[in-house]
């Protein structure tokens, strides 16, 4: 008698918020790339992974609620960042990504930290709403064009 293999399938991604979530702007996405090797010997030297620098950069860019205490200066230097390489300035003039990463910081203020747990779905069901609202608003804005 010959034993049948159960064949694991991947498991699934969830479906995206917004249909232009996959390709390049995926949010459950795995890279591969070379890091440059000072930025490694950096890591290993203060003993943080470059998954924690990585992500730590990540968090504090997007203004999210998570780990908010203590970052206001750190979230200023990184904006001020992602302004002086020119990332979106071919949409957006210098005032509206600052306008753009007002609102999202907003956003990342009201999470309700003392709230119960039902309280914090509630919160987290209106700000995915509301993100989907702001980021219509945003791309849609005059002056953003698509790129061909």
């Amino acid at each position: 008698m010959r034993k049948t293999s159960a064949k694991k399938s991947a498991p699934k991604k969830p479906k995206p918020e917004l249909m232009w979530q996959t390709g390049k702007y995926d949010r459950h996405a795995q890279f591969s790339y070379f890091l440059p090797y000072q930025f490694l010997l950096l890591c290993k030297l203060l003993d943080v992974t470059p998954e924690d620098v990585v992500r730590d950069f990540t968090d504090n860019l997007s203004c999210g609620s998570w780990k908010r205490e203590g970052r206001d200066k750190i979230k200023e230097h990184l904006i001020n960042y992602f302004i002086e390489h020119g990332y979106g300035q071919h949409h957006y003039s210098e005032d509206d990504i600052r306008e753009i990463f007002k609102e999202m910081d907003a956003l990342g203020l009201l999470f309700p930290k003392e709230g119960k747990s039902k309280l914090v779905d509630k919160y987290a069901n209106w700000r995915d709403k509301h993100y989907k609202y702001w980021f219509k608003k945003w791309f849609r804005k005059p002056r953003r064009k698509l790129q061909k």
